[in-house]
């Protein structure tokens, strides 16, 4: 298949959006949930609980889009950590603040579909720190595929 562009900057700026989109993609664990989106929600809430984390806000995105007089599907963002996790890595990479505590978002998708994406590992590798530092947050996903039993 060959596409004729305008200019050869349309072109160029093609090229240059496709990799950010691949990237943007494998930097999050997608992971399709069997339940509600309510019952996502409070089972990814339960086992953050078991496992000892902190909660630190449930932030509702579908009752701030409806405040706004605008519709959203079902979409909640968790956001989540634990002090003793979080701050060894913030002292070798303060960066880390920027993306810490941990976050899931769980949204439902038209047709009832509920999924749950978390960032990779991967994800915070930008900030520098070695694959060893960051192993603990790859739990992340474990808590994931736990609730969604």
């Amino acid at each position: 298949m060959t596409f004729k562009f305008a200019s050869s900057a349309a072109a160029f700026a093609l090229v240059l959006a496709l990799p950010a989109t691949v990237i943007a993609q494998s930097m999050l664990t997608q992971t399709a949930s069997p339940h509600t989106h309510a019952e996502t929600v409070q089972r990814l809430e339960k086992a953050i609980e078991a496992r000892g984390l902190t909660m630190v806000a449930k932030v509702d995105h579908a009752a701030a889009a409806a405040k706004a007089g605008m519709k959203l599907p079902p979409t909640v963002l968790l956001i989540f950590g634990n002090p003793k996790g979080g701050t060894p890595l913030m002292q070798a990479a303060p960066s880390m603040g920027i993306d810490l505590p941990m976050k899931a978002l769980v949204w439902q998708e038209v047709g009832g579909k509920v999924q749950v994406a978390v960032n990779s590992t991967d994800f915070y590798e930008r900030h520098g720190l070695k694959k060893e530092q960051l192993q603990p947050l790859g739990a992340v996903a474990g808590l994931v595929d736990a609730a969604l039993k």
